[in-house]
Protein backbone atom coordinates (compact mmCIF):
# COMPACT_ATOMS: atom_id res chain seq x y z
CA UNK A 1 0.00 0.00 0.00
CA UNK A 2 1.17 3.61 -1.20
CA UNK A 3 1.80 6.69 0.91
CA UNK A 4 -0.53 8.27 -0.56
CA UNK A 5 -2.91 5.42 0.48
CA UNK A 6 -2.01 5.43 4.16
CA UNK A 7 -2.73 8.98 4.06
CA UNK A 8 -6.20 8.95 2.42
CA UNK A 9 -7.28 6.03 4.75
CA UNK A 10 -6.25 8.10 7.89
CA UNK A 11 -7.97 11.41 6.68
CA UNK A 12 -11.15 9.37 5.56
CA UNK A 13 -11.18 7.74 9.49
CA UNK A 14 -10.81 11.27 11.14
CA UNK A 15 -13.45 12.90 8.70
CA UNK A 16 -15.95 9.79 9.72
CA UNK A 17 -15.11 10.50 13.63
CA UNK A 18 -15.57 14.61 13.25
CA UNK A 19 -18.85 14.10 11.41
CA UNK A 20 -20.02 11.38 13.97
CA UNK A 21 -19.01 13.95 17.07
CA UNK A 22 -21.17 17.02 15.69
CA UNK A 23 -23.87 14.77 15.15
CA UNK A 24 -23.85 13.20 18.48
CA UNK A 25 -26.21 15.78 20.77
CA UNK A 26 -24.14 16.13 23.36
CA UNK A 27 -23.22 19.25 25.33
CA UNK A 28 -22.17 21.87 22.71
CA UNK A 29 -23.79 20.28 19.41
CA UNK A 30 -26.83 23.58 19.52
CA UNK A 31 -25.22 26.47 18.48
CA UNK A 32 -27.21 29.92 20.09
CA UNK A 33 -29.03 30.65 17.27
CA UNK A 34 -30.43 27.80 16.87
CA UNK A 35 -31.86 27.23 20.25
CA UNK A 36 -35.35 28.62 19.48
CA UNK A 37 -35.89 25.93 16.82
CA UNK A 38 -34.29 23.36 19.26
CA UNK A 39 -36.79 24.72 22.15
CA UNK A 40 -39.54 24.66 19.43
CA UNK A 41 -39.42 20.71 19.09
CA UNK A 42 -38.97 19.96 23.04
CA UNK A 43 -41.67 22.39 23.66
CA UNK A 44 -44.18 20.90 21.05
CA UNK A 45 -46.23 19.24 23.09
CA UNK A 46 -47.31 21.71 26.34
CA UNK A 47 -50.32 23.72 27.01
CA UNK A 48 -47.73 26.34 28.41
CA UNK A 49 -45.43 26.66 25.74
CA UNK A 50 -44.43 30.55 26.39
CA UNK A 51 -42.99 29.23 29.88
CA UNK A 52 -41.60 26.39 28.62
CA UNK A 53 -39.69 28.53 25.60
CA UNK A 54 -38.17 30.91 27.43
CA UNK A 55 -36.93 28.81 30.03
CA UNK A 56 -35.78 25.83 27.73
CA UNK A 57 -33.96 28.60 25.39
CA UNK A 58 -32.81 29.92 28.66
CA UNK A 59 -31.06 26.21 29.53
CA UNK A 60 -30.08 25.88 25.83
CA UNK A 61 -27.72 29.17 26.22
CA UNK A 62 -26.51 28.20 29.10
CA UNK A 63 -25.78 24.43 28.05
CA UNK A 64 -25.38 24.83 23.77
CA UNK A 65 -27.40 21.42 24.66
CA UNK A 66 -31.13 20.57 24.17
CA UNK A 67 -32.20 16.76 24.60
CA UNK A 68 -34.29 15.51 21.80
CA UNK A 69 -38.39 14.87 21.94
CA UNK A 70 -40.69 16.57 23.78
CA UNK A 71 -39.92 14.87 27.60
CA UNK A 72 -37.10 13.14 28.95
CA UNK A 73 -33.92 12.18 27.16
CA UNK A 74 -32.42 14.13 29.27
CA UNK A 75 -29.46 12.11 30.02
CA UNK A 76 -28.36 13.35 26.36
CA UNK A 77 -27.54 16.77 27.96
CA UNK A 78 -26.13 16.14 31.32
CA UNK A 79 -25.54 20.03 31.76
CA UNK A 80 -29.61 21.10 30.55
CA UNK A 81 -30.35 17.91 32.94
CA UNK A 82 -28.41 19.05 36.18
CA UNK A 83 -29.80 22.82 36.09
CA UNK A 84 -31.84 23.37 38.80
CA UNK A 85 -34.28 26.22 40.36
CA UNK A 86 -33.11 27.91 43.39
CA UNK A 87 -35.39 25.86 45.11
CA UNK A 88 -34.06 22.39 43.84
CA UNK A 89 -36.08 21.02 41.42
CA UNK A 90 -35.29 20.18 37.86
CA UNK A 91 -34.93 24.10 35.73
CA UNK A 92 -35.20 22.55 32.23
CA UNK A 93 -38.27 21.38 30.19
Amino acid sequence: MGRSQVYFLLFLVASMAVIQLSIAGGEGSVPVEECPSACSVRCSATHHRGQCMDVCQDCCQKCLCVPSGTIGSKDECPCYRDLKTKYGTPKCP
